[in-house]
C-alpha cells in the first residue's frame, strides 16, 4: 500500500464529507478501518490516523495563507 497516496485519498474524502471528517476527530481508527476495508495493526493505524490528521492541518494552513495573500 501507498501509505503517502492513502493520505491524500483520506485527507480528499474528509475534506469534501463533513460528516465523515466529524467522525474521524471523534474516531479516527474506526473511521480509517472503514475508509480502507482492510484489518491492520492498532500501531498502522495510529500512524495513519497522524498522516491523514497532519495532511488535513497542512490544507488548513495552506487554505488560510493563501486567503491572506489573495489567492484562491
Amino acid at each position: 500500500m501507498d501509505v503517502r497516496k492513502k493520505i491524500e485519498e483520506i485527507a480528499e474524502k474528509l475534506k469534501n464529507d463533513g460528516s465523515l471528517r466529524d467522525s474521524f476527530l471523534k474516531e479516527p481508527i474506526p473511521t480509517l478501518e472503514k475508509l480502507l476495508g482492510v484489518d491492520l495493526p492498532e500501531e498502522q493505524l495510529k500512524q495513519l490516523a497522524e498522516g491523514v490528521k497532519a495532511k488535513i492541518n497542512l490544507d488548513k494552513a495552506g487554505d488560510f495563507i493563501g486567503g491572506l495573500l489573495g489567492k484562491k
